[in-house]
């Protein structure tokens, strides 16, 4: 078992910090336009940390359910490595959409 904790874990764990990493970098890239800037950053650097609060508390709970599968180590590994892959993309797009709905600019209302 502690062999499949060695698998999993550097994967899942780098899986979260690279969509971490494209959170913030999102954030970056929308920070240019200079009426977003502030509330880019700002918001980037909040969804990032709760996305990685979030997801590393996923990555535990799925990792503690590994042993019950014991008697097939190979397919623990890669159930939990995709459904944590699924989570994590589905609260990945939801923290970017989180990000744009943050910094986005409300378009005028139509006079008339």
């Amino acid at each position: 078992m502690l062999v499949l904790a060695f698998v999993y874990l550097p994967l899942a764990v780098s899986l979260l910090a690279a969509l971490c990493a494209m959170i913030l970098r999102i954030g970056a890239l929308v920070g240019d336009c200079p009426r977003a800037r502030a509330a880019a950053q700002a918001a980037s650097v909040t969804i990032a940390t709760g996305f990685a609060a979030i997801g590393l508390g996923g990555i535990a709970l799925v990792g503690a359910a590994i042993p019950f599968w014991a008697h097939m180590p190979i397919t623990a590994v890669l159930a939990a490595l995709g459904f944590i892959a699924l989570c994590l993309g589905l609260g990945f797009s939801h923290a970017v959409a989180t990000l744009r709905a943050v910094v986005m600019v409300p378009a005028p209302a139509p006079e008339g």
